[in-house]
């Protein structure tokens, strides 16, 4: 899947298939632009894929579940520059923090009101005839009979 007919889809279909809206996005590319300058600032070799295909096949990875082997079919390079691009996309964004989840203190400082709701749910006997040895002898007479 290229960036092309990605971007070409509408907000919701994009939301769908990337797992984040356009506005995180594109975000998330601002972050890894400045990041992949910052790392390129005294020369490098140039990468294959653009800032957004990266930022995609991330995505695919961690939405989709799919292979590093499948990624990179689809994008046609090595399995390894797959790896190592996802990791990197993923270390920058963990470092930039604006991606990351509440801690568990977080959520216990919430303080939330429950409805609560009590079901009775006590064991009643249930009435069954009793078994005796006429009923039983009677039963097995209207059989045969």
């Amino acid at each position: 899947m290229k960036i092309e007919t990605v971007k070409r889809y509408s907000n919701t279909k994009f939301r769908r298939i990337t797992g984040i809206k356009r506005a995180t996005f594109e975000l998330m590319v601002k972050i890894l632009s400045v990041a992949y300058a910052f790392k390129h600032e005294k020369g490098g070799r140039n990468t294959s894929l653009t800032i957004e295909e990266m930022l995609l096949s991330a995505l695919e990875y961690w939405r989709e579940y799919r292979s590093y082997a499948h990624i990179a079919a689809s994008y046609g390079i090595d399995e390894s520059n797959i790896y190592r691009t996802i990791k990197w996309v993923e270390e920058i964004l963990i470092k930039c923090g604006k991606f990351s989840l509440p801690g568990k203190r977080t959520l216990k400082k919430e303080v939330k009101k429950y409805k609560v709701i009590l079901i009775d749910a006590t064991e009643n006997p249930i009435e069954r005839p009793k078994k005796n040895r006429k009923n039983i002898i009677q039963a097995s007479k209207n059989v045969i009979q």
